[in-house]
């Protein structure tokens, strides 16, 4: 599948987490991989997590600024969850973020949908083609797990977001690449809404969160009460907090939780 691999060696990794790089046609060049898989004897089709960072981030971003494999593990091993592997790759590393979209002549979304579940699924014994697949991610990686996990609605089973940007215009908020770099789609698929309402009849299960000092907090409500109007199921929360790894570090926990709900 990838003409190389890169793995890291286990006698030097720790807390349960591996590096891959691979060499991608969709990136025009390697891409990482960060990957916790539970220590576990037997495991067998565990279900996979994609897990999204936001802008200026990278591969490391979810475990060193969150220790989500820490959280993960933990409930694993008191029973609140299911053994599930994550895979917490870079966004391709282009710009401020690449917004996990095809555009400047690289495939940034089929490096997610395709890249990133094939490195895993070629590199751990525990997930195979039958794993269940789910997708979660914080800001723009809130927008790249909505719009791809509704746009992929036949490999993804559910979706969770936090203090998601919703709309492809809220980047400029974040990033000093002009708009018109990231504009090779459908004006469509750059609106979570829009595209929720296209695929209306086939949508994975939806959840998102935002914290109620968030920048974007307007934005994600306005998401909310335009899936109400369409009748389009979901899950939406707001916590205390602003745009901040402190709030992520907390409310991962619920993406997986929910995720939980929908294994087979």
């Amino acid at each position: 599948m990838f003409r190389t691999i890169e793995k890291s060696n286990p006698e030097f990794e720790s807390n349960h987490l591996s590096f891959i790089t691979v060499k991608s046609k969709n990136l025009k060049g390697r891409g990482d991989i960060c990957l916790f898989v539970p220590p576990l004897e037997g495991l067998k089709d565990i279900p996979l997590v994609i897990l999204l960072h936001g802008v200026y981030g990278s591969a490391w971003a979810w475990s060193q600024k969150a220790g989500v494999h820490l959280s993960a593990w933990e409930m694993i091993q008191k029973k609140e969850l299911e053994p599930m592997a994550i895979a917490m790759p870079s966004d391709g590393l282009w710009g401020d973020g690449s917004g996990y979209l095809p555009h400047s002549d690289y495939d940034f979304e089929k490096w997610i949908v395709e890249d990133v579940i094939n490195a895993v699924i070629e590199n751990v014994e525990a997930v195979s083609g039958k794993s269940d697949l789910f997708i979660s991610g914080l800001s723009m990686g809130g927008f790249g797990a909505l719009r791809l996990g509704i746009k992929y609605s036949d490999k993804f089973m559910a979706v969770s977001a936090h203090s998601s940007i919703t709309e492809l215009e809220q980047m400029s908020l974040f990033v000093e690449e002009s708009l018109k770099d990231y504009e090779q789609l459908n004006k469509q698929e750059e609106s979570v809404l829009e595209m929720a309402l296209n695929k209306k009849q086939h949508l994975p299960k939806l959840r998102f969160d935002c914290g109620t000092e968030d920048l974007l907090i307007n934005y994600n409500r306005f998401l909310h009460d335009q899936l109400n109007k369409a009748q389009i199921d979901h899950e939406y929360e707001e916590f205390s907090g602003g745009h901040e790894w402190s709030y992520w570090q907390e409310h991962i926990k619920d993406s997986l939780l929910f995720f939980n709900k929908f294994i087979k």
